[in-house]
Formats: structure tokens, C-alpha cells, sequence
């Protein structure tokens, strides 16, 4: 017989220690100006969907989450790497741009870099 799961434990224990970089979250809203002086784009408009707690994590990563919780927690995905927010975080749509602010501990190789949402989540609520 399988103990039940503490949802709200399990929560704030993911909050602590998986949770630790800040990343961005950003919706594009446009398309880049051409600077006619340069030849070069510009930056894409965008709206800020989320900054705050969070991480990307690589296959690697997701692993050694699980083997910390003690138990798997995360649906299988085709993509190298996931973007875990807390529960209150909306969703990212399709194409928003997911950026590592600032990252810690074995994230630190994800600082600076910024990834486009291409899968949807299949369970919301954990991402």
C-alpha cells in the first residue's frame, strides 16, 4: 500500500529546492523594426508574462528532481528541456520566450540563455 501524497508538502518542498533560478516570461506582441542604419533587427515587442522563481531543466535535471522527491512527478516529453513555475504561474502559450534571469547550483550553465515555448504542457498545473 502506497502512502498518499501530500500535495501542498510536496509543493513548497519543490518551491525550495527546484525552484531557484529567476526566469522570464515574455508574449511577443510584434515584429522587430529594421534599423536602416545598422541592416539589423531590432528587439521583438513583447509583454512581460511572468518574472520570478522558476527553472529550465534539462533531461538531467528532471532527474535529479525526481530523485530528490522520491518519486516520479513528471509526464514524458519530446523536448530537452522543461520550465517549472509555481502553481500560480499562467500557462505559457505556444511561442512566448522563456528566459534564465538569474540561475544557481547545477543550473548555472542556463543563465543568459532564452528558449521558445513549443510544447504545451499536457497537465497544467505541473510544468
Amino acid at each position: 500500500m502506497s502512502t498518499p501524497i501530500d500535495t501542498a508538502e510536496e509543493r513548497t518542498h519543490l518551491e525550495a529546492t527546484v525552484l531557484v533560478d529567476t526566469i522570464r516570461i515574455t508574449r511577443p506582441t510584434g515584429v522587430p523594426v529594421l534599423d536602416v542604419a545598422t541592416g539589423l533587427l531590432g528587439p521583438v515587442p513583447a509583454t512581460l508574462i511572468y518574472e520570478g522563481k522558476g527553472a529550465v531543466l534539462s533531461g538531467h535535471g528532471q532527474v535529479t528532481a525526481q530523485h530528490m522527491l522520491g518519486r516520479e512527478w513528471l509526464d514524458d516529453t519530446v523536448s530537452w528541456y522543461r520550465l517549472l513555475t509555481p502553481i500560480s504561474v499562467p500557462v505559457p502559450a505556444r511561442y512566448d520566450r522563456v528566459e534564465v534571469i538569474t540561475a544557481v547550483s547545477e543550473h548555472a550553465a542556463t543563465q543568459g540563455r532564452t528558449w521558445q515555448v513549443l510544447d504545451r504542457p499536457r497537465c497544467p498545473r505541473w510544468r
